[in-house]
């Protein structure tokens, strides 16, 4: 049975999708900070933790040709129950003890599938105004549950790992119910062709659609950049803790990521209530002056002030992503199709992501200090957020003339 599309901001669809997501990003969360405490019980080197993440990331960037149009295929609702699916499949690997970046590259694969589905099901139960307020939910689902499941990963890891590894288990044991409750859509684009040659070039060509216009290459360059630093600053505080505030326990970084988590939950509900996507460009200085709030971070030394940054850090991305998220949204859907346009953002977000961690663990590698690794890695942030704004800018003045 298929459900009538609905544009309610708390229809039964959108209820279930936003559950879906925080016990999906919760689990996600939690799952990290618990495998990070088993690297560290079986004495991986420092450098490797960012390399899990790597290898979580590589999984969005190999399959980027084929989730976009797995998710415009089939009912978006059934793609985030298959892909919950194999997150579960990922963290059971882990908590039976198996190798550890073999469990979390499954989960990658998880991930990678249902970035898509949950993105661009938005657009098909709202529209208009209201899509920018559902992103703003969406965006304040995963960070709650990304504050919750930091948390609950790094307490739990110093109380029990084992436990801490079945809590996960559990998550994504509810994520995949609650995505049995979202309605059957239809899908939004059926009858594809499944050669993979075939979805390759068409991929590519959705890639072309979205760089060739303006308004989705802004959104896919900050966005990129965005997660790239989100990403690298998580695996920075692992080792910055220590180091500034001399704590070394798993608790305090999950804490100090929880800050972030805050912040871009307060972020999120301002984007939603002064950015419409006419005005998307008012995001710009909250992306400079995150470059400029890692500089003050990384050079704090107490933990009041850390926390106190982290949180402000938190509050300019969640101001400066979540339009972005939103304009990518409609244009791509009035393109590509939704689940490409998402599928395209995520190759974006994951090759910056890729690019950053691979630094970062060299730099950790080559004996870098964390805190000039930090003051370092929040000015190239800043310089880049004001190139892409004054292109936005230049890009504006040339339509108009």
């Amino acid at each position: 049975m298929r459900e009538p599309h609905s544009d309610g901001l708390f229809s039964r669809g959108m209820l279930a999708v936003i559950a879906a997501q925080f016990l999906s990003a919760f689990g996600d969360n939690a799952l990290l900070f618990a495998t990070l405490a088993v690297l560290k019980q079986q004495l991986y080197p420092d450098w490797s933790q960012p390399v899990l993440q790597m290898v979580f990331v590589a999984t969005y960037i190999l399959l980027a040709p084929f989730v976009g149009q797995v998710a415009d295929s089939f009912p978006k609702g059934r793609v985030m129950m298959f892909a919950n699916a194999l997150k579960l499949l990922g963290a059971l690997t882990i908590c039976f003890g198996f190798d550890p970046f073999i469990g979390y590259g499954l989960v990658g694969i998880g991930a990678a599938a249902y970035s898509p589905a949950k993105y661009g099901i938005l657009g098909e139960i709202t529209s208009g105004d209201k899509l920018v307020k559902a992103n703003g939910l969406m965006e304040s689902s995963t960070i709650a549950a990304i504050l919750l499941g930091s948390i609950a990963g790094g307490i739990l890891a110093d109380w029990h790992l084992l436990g801490a590894l079945i809590a996960c288990v559990v998550a994504y044991g509810l994520a995949v119910a609650a995505n049995m409750l979202i309605p059957v859509l239809a899908a939004a684009r059926p009858g594809q062709a499944w050669h993979p040659g075939k979805m390759s070039i068409s991929f590519f060509s959705a890639c072309r659609t979205l760089w060739r216009d303006g308004e989705t290459r802004f959104s896919l360059v900050g966005t990129s950049l965005f997660w790239g630093a989100g990403v690298t600053l998580r695996f920075l505080l692992v080792l910055w803790v220590p180091v500034a505030l001399g704590i070394t326990d798993n608790k305090t970084p999950t804490l100090l990521n929880a800050m972030v988590a805050i912040g871009i939950v307060a972020g999120a509900v301002a984007a939603a209530k002064l950015v419409t996507l006419k005005t998307v460009g008012r995001c710009m200085p909250a992306g400079v002056l995150i470059g400029v709030a890692v500089i003050c971070f990384s050079l704090q030394h107490t933990s009041a002030g850390a926390y106190g940054l982290l949180i402000v850090i938190g509050m300019l991305g969640g101001f400066f992503v979540v339009p972005l998220n939103a304009l990518l949204q409609m244009r791509g859907r009035e393109s590509v199709g939704a689940g490409n346009a998402i599928a395209v953002q995520n190759l974006g977000e994951n090759g910056a992501m890729l690019l950053m961690l691979g630094c970062y663990s060299l730099a950790v590698k080559l004996g870098a200090p964390p805190v000039a690794t930090g003051v370092g890695f929040g000015a190239l942030f800043a310089l880049a957020i004001a190139v892409l704004w004054g292109w936005q800018l230049a890009q504006k003045r040339t339509k108009s003339v």
